[in-house]
This record gives structure tokens, C-alpha cells and sequence, in this order.
């Protein structure tokens, strides 16, 4: 039995076991890692995501009384019932809040659903900057759409389940983390435009290549809701505002010193601009050295692309810093922080050959920084969100 099998007959066992019923189906969404393009989806720009075979799975049953009934395995508490006809934002509402919004979503955009009973389950590992939260939403979104035979698009799904998040949820993401999850598929990595969903998926095969990625998460366990990621946003957009774009996207970067110039006066601005734009430019690069078979070439941008979130963004910690730095000494081909930062995870880049000995070298500056030993594993690209029972 596969992994993803075991998980399904698990999550069909705990279905039944809370809810005294069989579930009418059971559906999967992905965990993700950003190659490259952070912090650029809110801004219109470019992201090319690929999906873990970590995922969140939903049992779920419609129900014909208008309630929602939800149950995770991952979350204290037990089941929380919530009525359709009452949905609404509240504060520290918890996990229960993001399958919640989505139902809220759906319903504020016209569709026709009624009530469901879902149960959860998830590999995902929560905060480590992998999307945990992404997945249960759009789980919850494709479980819905086929319950109920709506019949919406993937980025449609995708851009539902964002406005869970930012309206319903509170947290003001980018549109790249659901639309990963909804539509990337296995061997590829996603090149997505965030500002009409058109995407390509791009082969990465890095075994054919003699290269493995490996994540490394830290264990710091971030919040993006604690407000500093609201702020980089709003600076984003005065940055936008000043420069007289229409979102930084727009900004070519050959026209980037004259911008930069012209915000000497707001130097934190400054420095949110210059991230946004030399990070659309390091996806489009990355984006063409896969094209050309080149995917070692990579490298060197995924750790232009850390110093430029260490430095101008300033949304890492010091153990992603140690994590990139160590890995670089090491002999990784390159280094980055992955997700939207302040903890979470670290992409490395390696020879297949290196991979033990780079592995190891985290393992060993950890435990001498005094850190949490972190969790190392291959990422390796998975499906996106798929029925997985008849």
C-alpha cells in the first residue's frame, strides 16, 4: 500500500469513527516549496512553486441541515460545528477558521453549497513554511466543489481559498501558496504570473541530473499573522504608489537605480522595492536555466535570493541564515529560505554525492549553536490536489 493509500484508508477510518458514517469521498491537497519568487505573489509578480508529496487530507459527506461539522487529528479540541448561515470572522478561531472561510468564500461568490461533515488528516508539517495552511484550505475547497458539483476551475478554487485567508482568516497572502497546491502536478515545478493565474509547469528532474533538493526546517515555528508581514506588504504598495506603478511587478529591473533613487527618503521601502524587483528577475533567470537544461545554474540565484530576503526584506532568523550559510560551506550548489519567513524552512541545492555530508554539516552547526535539531528531507515534486476515492 502507498503512503498516500495508507493515508487515505486511515483518514476513512477516523471519518467513520467520529461521524458513524463512511465518507462520501476523500480528497488531498499538497504541502509546497518555493524554489524562487518570495514575496513577489502580492505583488503581481512572478513564483515558481513545486508541490511536496506531504499533504492534508479531507474525508468528507454532505449534510442537508446547513452545518458544518469539523474534526482534525493534528488539533486539540475535537469537532467544532459551525452554521453556514452564521460564518464570520473570528478572532483566534484557530485552525477550524481556515476550512471555515472557504466555506464562507464560496458562498459570498454565489455558489450553492450546503453543509458537510470533513475530517482531517495531514502530513504537512505545520509552520515550517511548507503551506500547511494552503492545503487544508484548498482540501477543503476541492471536497466542496465535487460535493456539491460546482465544477470551478483549479485557479478558481485557488483564488477562493486565498480570500479565506486574507478576508475571512485574517492573513493578507499572496495568491501563490493555494494555486500551488490546486495545480501543480508531479516532476514540475510551477512558473505561475500571479496577476492572471496563467502558469507553465517546468520539468525538474533533478535526480536525471545527479541533484537532490533537500528542506530543512528549522522547527522555529512562524506566524504570519503577528503583523510584520501586513507591513511588508503595505510597504510594498507605497512603494508601488510612489514609483507610480501599478504594482512593483511592473517595475523593470533595468529601470531599478532611478526608482531606488527616488526613495532614498524612505530607505525600508527602498529596500522592500529592491527585493520585489530582483526577485522577479532571479525567477525569470532560474525559469530559463531549467528551460535550457542548465538546472546547476540555479544555484547561485537561490542564494542571491536569500541575501536579498536577509538584507532587504529582512524576514529571515538566525538559524535560516545559519542553515544557508552552513550549506554553502558545505558544498551546496545554492541556499535559500523558502515561504514567507521569520522561521520555517531552507532549500539547499546539492550533488547527489553531497547530499550525506551537507546533511550532516547542518546536523553538527545546529547542535553547536544550540538550536533544535532540524528536520532534513528531499523534496522531491509532487501532485497537486486530486480526489484520491471514487
Amino acid at each position: 500500500m502507498t503512503d498516500t493509500a495508507h493515508g487515505a484508508a486511515h483518514t476513512a477510518a477516523a471519518f467513520r469513527k467520529e461521524y458513524g458514517t463512511p465518507p462520501t469521498g476523500i480528497w488531498a491537497a499538497p504541502g509546497r516549496v518555493n524554489l524562487i519568487g518570495e514575496h513577489t505573489d502580492y505583488n503581481a509578480g512572478f513564483v515558481m512553486p513545486l508541490a511536496l508529496p506531504h499533504a492534508t487530507l479531507t474525508a468528507a459527506t454532505p449534510r442537508t441541515d446547513g452545518l458544518l461539522r469539523l474534526t482534525s487529528d493534528g488539533a486539540p479540541g475535537g469537532t467544532v460545528e459551525l452554521r453556514l448561515d452564521d460564518l464570520r470572522r473570528t478572532p483566534d478561531a484557530g485552525w477550524a477558521a481556515y476550512p471555515a472561510g472557504v466555506a464562507w468564500a464560496l458562498r459570498e461568490a454565489g455558489h450553492r453549497i450546503g453543509g458537510a461533515d470533513l475530517y482531517f488528516t495531514s502530513t504537512v508539517p505545520l509552520g515550517a513554511g511548507l503551506s500547511s495552511s494552503a492545503a487544508l484550505e484548498v482540501a477543503t475547497a476541492l471536497a466542496l466543489d465535487d460535493l456539491y458539483g460546482l465544477g470551478l476551475p483549479r485557479p478558481e478554487l485557488a483564488r477562493l481559498a486565498q480570500r479565506a485567508e486574507n478576508a475571512f482568516v485574517g492573513v493578507p497572502c499572496g495568491i501563490m501558496d493555494q494555486t500551488a497546491a490546486a495545480c501543480c502536478t508531479a516532476g514540475h515545478a510551477l512558473f505561475l504570473d500571479t496577476r492572471d493565474l496563467t502558469h507553465r509547469h517546468v520539468p525538474f528532474d533533478l535526480a536525471a541530473a545527479g541533484l537532490r533538493l533537500l528542506v530543512v526546517d528549522t522547527r522555529v515555528r512562524h506566524q504570519l499573522g503577528d503583523g510584520a508581514y501586513a507591513e511588508r506588504r503595505a510597504g510594498c504598495e507605497r512603494g508601488a504608489r510612489a514609483l507610480g506603478v501599478r504594482a512593483l511587478r511592473d517595475l523593470p529591473v533595468a529601470l531599478l537605480p532611478e526608482a531606488l533613487a527616488k526613495l532614498a527618503d524612505d530607505p525600508v521601502v527602498r529596500d522592500l522595492v529592491r527585493h520585489v524587483v530582483t526577485e522577479n528577475d532571479r525567477v525569470e533567470r532560474a525559469v530559463a536555466h531549467l528551460d535550457a537544461g542548465r538546472p546547476r545554474a540555479i544555484g547561485p540565484v537561490l542564494t542571491a535570493g536569500h541575501a536579498s530576503l536577509r538584507d532587504d526584506f529582512k524576514v529571515s532568523c538566525p538559524e535560516l541564515d545559519l542553515a544557508v550559510e552552513v550549506a554553502g560551506a558545505a558544498g551546496a550548489l545554492g541556499a535559500r529560505m523558502t515561504g514567507g519567513g521569520f522561521g520555517g524552512s531552507a532549500l539547499v541545492l546539492v550533488e547527489e554525492a553531497a547530499a550525506e555530508p551537507v546533511t550532516e554539516a547542518l546536523r553538527t552547526a545546529f547542535a553547536a549553536a544550540g538550536h533544535t535539531p532540524p528536520r532534513i528531507f528531499p523534496a522531491v515534486p509532487g501532485a497537486g490536489a486530486r480526489r484520491l476515492t471514487p
